[in-house]
């Protein structure tokens, strides 16, 4: 009779024990892998050709409709750390990728509402001819609009925060055979994301483009419905996390609260004296989970701070009055990576305007592939997902061995150094899509098609020349992104790993806000010395100032590039526990 093996901390969708035969594995992951694909099918169209929508149909300017689509995608992933706390907490990692993908859902169906009937929408023009009186969307059809996209950003924020521990909940860490099947299960992760992505970017954008905006969301809509299904029909296989009650985020946070707390009293010159509890359940569950103690951040130690009415035997200590050292060193950890994350941000305000002005720019360019077909502008991001395809597999198998040859490092280079390739390789991203933009409005000057109406008189210029930015971002996307992923994973400590890939999410949604920010600061800076209002002001592009924007990101970049080097080269990596022998080891790497 075959032996059921139980696994701990795992239980069924009934919450019986999880059986390690019957439940998880990469047959159940794989359906995860499922909604996140159809997820990436669903919205990444949005967020490419959102500005032609906001634009054509809720005829936004182009910096309004800029700035509107980089805080819809900054809030998506902002919320993530709130949905990361919840699915910890409250609600469970299951629970909450279902809640939220019915969520998107509810946004992606009023969204194609709105498309299909003209009473919720503004009358049709034409809001790049300015002969046309065309009428912004205002009132309840503008309260419809931004309801329906803020319900999609909070499904999707949903799905990312929770999504990839789900998955990683269906291997055991502990076998060695589905730890490595775990790690199968993250690169799987990005195919599908590449895999949803293009199909998004090409068949729903043509669609939207050519066939209508109804049609569009429409899809959009049914692909979400798909990926729901296909995730529930998981659910008698899964491995469900039983939720502990308390969050890693609210852990950090007790830690900050007690230090401020405590910030009167006098620190022990002996570090020893600090308070630490074996095997306390907030701290460790086993002694290889006990960090040593630190002395950066020294202010943080007041957490810690045994008084003499504390004691290692109290039941009642108060945990918002009272950390232990581990708890202490985790927030250390935090607050060291803090300046790499900050430098992290930038990159992703580049990234934002590849995902509006550029696709503004590819739509006064010529977009014909041969004398039959079209390519939407905004199809042009499956240029780097194309290139990730091809070159994440051969980067992986063949220059990691070839530099861990060079270097010693299991990774090639490490992971600071790999940051550091790709925020580099983005300015070169803004300088070539600046230089572009000269050579296109010089095309439109001397084709006296300055005043041209893209949609009626294109420029003769092919909007492959776009593929040039678009293909040096995406290689600063595989190194810069995965890169920080990884370097986020491994150090931050075990009990925060639920929360790690949060902070690559936090940093984009960061650098859409400053986007934001920024256009608005540049039109409000330049309106006297432009005749449009601002270099970005108003809805001809050929009058615009772009190229002088694209300089300014690539002077911003370059700027953050050296500061970046600056706070790298001091960064320590934290101290590793070796599982074969159980030793305590360090990283050799000292620098970037």
């Amino acid at each position: 009779m075959e032996k059921h093996e139980e696994i701990e901390g795992k239980v069924d969708w009934k919450g019986n024990p999880a059986i390690k035969h019957l439940h998880g594995g990469m047959r159940s992951a794989l359906l995860v892998l499922g909604l996140f694909g159809f997820e990436n099918m669903a919205n990444l169209s949005l967020s490419a050709n959102g500005v032609t929508y906001l634009g054509s149909v809720m005829h936004f300017s182009i910096a309004d409709s800029a700035n509107h689509l980089t805080n819809f995608m900054g809030t998506s992933y902002i919320l993530c750390l709130l949905m990361a706390f919840l699915a910890d907490t409250y609600v469970g990692r299951f629970k909450t990728v279902l809640i939220a993908a019915c969520i998107e859902l509810m946004g992606l169906v009023l969204l194609t509402i709105q498309a299909h009937y003209p009473k919720l929408r503004p009358p049709l023009c034409n809001p790049l001819d300015e002969t046309q009186n065309c009428k912004q969307v205002k009132g309840v059809e503008s309260l419809f609009l931004f309801i329906s996209l803020y319900l999609v950003a909070l499904g999707t924020s949903g799905i990312k925060a929770a999504i990839p521990s789900h998955g990683a909940d269906q291997f055991d860490e502990n076998d060695t055979k589905e730890s490595k099947q775990m790690s199968s299960f993250f690169n799987w992760l990005l195919l599908g994301v590449c895999v949803g992505g293009s199909i998004s970017l090409t068949v729903f954008v043509w669609i939207e483009d050519h066939k209508g905006w109804d049609w569009g969301l429409g899809l959009s809509s049914l692909a979400m419905f798909l990926g729901i299904i296909v995730f529930l029909a998981g659910l008698p296989s899964y491995r469900m996390h039983i939720n502990q009650g308390s969050s890693a985020i609210t852990q950090v946070l007790k830690v900050f609260v007690a230090a401020t707390y405590n910030r009167k009293l006098q620190l022990p010159e002996n570090s020893s004296e600090l308070y630490e509890i074996n095997g306390d359940k907030e701290a460790a569950r086993d002694q290889r989970d006990l960090l040593p103690h630190t002395h950066d951040f020294r202010f943080l130690d007041k957490a810690a701070i045994r008084t003499t009415t504390t004691t290692e035997s109290d039941e009642a200590i108060n945990p918002w009055k009272l950390c232990t050292v581990t708890q202490v060193e985790n927030a250390k950890i935090l607050l060291r990576m803090t300046p790499i994350f900050c430098c992290t941000i930038i990159m992703t305000l580049c990234l934002a305007q590849l995902q509006t002005f550029s696709v503004q720019q590819g739509s006064t360019m010529n977009t014909n592939l041969n004398k039959s077909f079209q390519i939407p502008p905004a199809s042009l991001p499956i240029i780097p997902i194309i290139f990730l395809l091809i070159i994440v597999p051969l980067y992986d198998q063949i220059a990691v061995p070839f530099l861990r040859k060079f270097t010693g490092i299991p990774t090639g280079i490490t992971y600071l150094q790999r940051i550091g390739v790709g925020l580099i390789l983005s300015a070169l991203s803004m300088s070539a899509a600046a230089l572009l933009e000269v050579k296109r409005k010089n095309i439109a000057r001397n084709h006296n098609l300055l005043d041209a109406i893209p949609m009626i008189q294109p420029l003769p210029i092919s909007v492959f020349w776009l593929s040039i930015q678009y293909f040096i971002f995406g290689i600063a996307d595989m190194f810069t992104y995965v890169g920080l992923l990884e370097f986020f994973y491994s150090q931050t400590p075990k009990n925060l790993k639920s929360i790690s890939s949060c902070f690559l999410w936090t940093s984009m949604s960061l650098g859409y806000f400053l986007s934001t920010i920024l256009v608005k600061i540049v039109n409000l800076a330049t309106k006297d010395i432009t005749t449009s209002g601002g270099w970005l002001a108003g809805n001809n592009l050929n009058r615009n100032h772009l190229n002088l924007f694209y300089w300014l990101l690539a002077i911003l970049s370059i700027i953050n590039f050296f500061i970046y080097l600056f706070v790298a080269k001091r960064y320590k990596y934290r101290a590793m526990i070796q599982d074969d022998d159980k030793k305590l080891v360090h990283h050799e790497l000292k620098s970037i």
